[in-house]
């Protein structure tokens, strides 16, 4: 019997390229000036997922993602490594949210999609770094959840088994089904695109980006549904405007900081016992170790 699989998954600004305009003077991040990645955790939940489709013929892996109308981008990565099919949850009045009011459009999101077994994203996503997201919508849906997964293990008689991987050792935990399952970036990486999946779905498109395709695309993609990535605004999913974006969220970015570390100073031992045994004394005294 097949499985209805929804992946969490978010397009983040990548970090490693945070600049002076990185933020906006309300406090929220300028995505338009960094470049977009596919979160990294995502892409290991999104491996969690096609293992799980791969192993129960019939099963539906869709990726359901919330943010500008460009992150379709990660739905077509998505589909390109197997998923079949993909929501960007878009609305100006979704920008700003905190993990409170991400996890509100996305539990509606989710309600709105209906028939559900298990809901997998990542553990956290690199620009916030606060792992919230995907235990807050567990409790906005009323379902169990698991966090820190490193390998969901089985899956079959309403009850999923999932090795954890926490500080002090492994977990195996078994939880009743439905419900959210958020992976470590110690799972499996995700496989890479698939050749033939490429071509088929490289048209693979949004409402919103359908307007800057040539006749002869749109026509294709207008004859072939399994081209068109869904697009669902705050009404779509019928989210209550006090409890989204910036009016639904009572946490706010005061400030963003890059913080680079450069040596001010460097030192060059001599090869022997001595200079080394002199370089941990030091090192003890200015209280870097012991």
């Amino acid at each position: 019997m097949g499985l209805n699989i929804v992946v969490l998954a978010k397009q983040v600004p990548d970090t490693r390229n945070v600049g002076k305009d990185a933020m906006k003077e309300d406090g929220t991040i300028n995505r338009a000036a960094l470049p977009a990645i596919f979160n990294p955790e995502d892409l290991n939940a999104l491996e969690q997922a096609l293992r799980l489709k791969d192993a129960n013929p019939g099963s539906t892996v869709t990726l359901l993602t919330m943010g500008l109308p460009r992150a379709s981008e990660i739905i077509r990565e998505a589909i390109f490594r197997g998923a079949d099919g993909g929501i960007v949850l878009t609305d100006r009045a979704l920008g700003g949210a905190d993990t409170l009011a991400t996890s509100y459009s996305l539990a509606q999101a989710i309600k709105k999609i209906g028939n559900f077994d298990i809901i997998i994203g990542g553990r956290q996503a690199i620009d916030g770094d606060t792992a919230q997201v995907g235990p807050q919508i567990a409790e906005k849906l009323g379902i169990p959840q698991v966090t820190y997964a490193e390998e969901i293990l089985d899956l079959g008689k309403g009850h999923v088994t999932v090795k954890r991987r926490l500080e002090n050792g492994v977990e195996t935990v078994k939880a009743p089904l439905p419900c959210v399952v958020t992976v470590n970036g110690s799972a499996a990486e995700c496989r890479p695109r698939n050749a033939m999946r490429v071509m088929k779905y490289k048209f693979a498109c949004s409402p919103s980006e359908m307007a800057n395709k040539e006749e002869r695309i749109k026509e294709i993609i207008e004859k072939r549904p399994e081209l068109q990535i869904k697009e669902w605004s705050a009404a779509d999913v019928d989210a209550d405007p006090a409890q989204i974006g910036l009016p639904g969220s009572p946490t706010k970015v005061k400030n963003i900081v890059n913080v680079v570390f450069t040596a001010k100073e460097n030192l060059r031992l001599e090869d022997n016992d001595e200079a080394l045994e002199n370089l941990i004394k030091d090192l003890i005294a200015n209280h870097t170790i012991g």
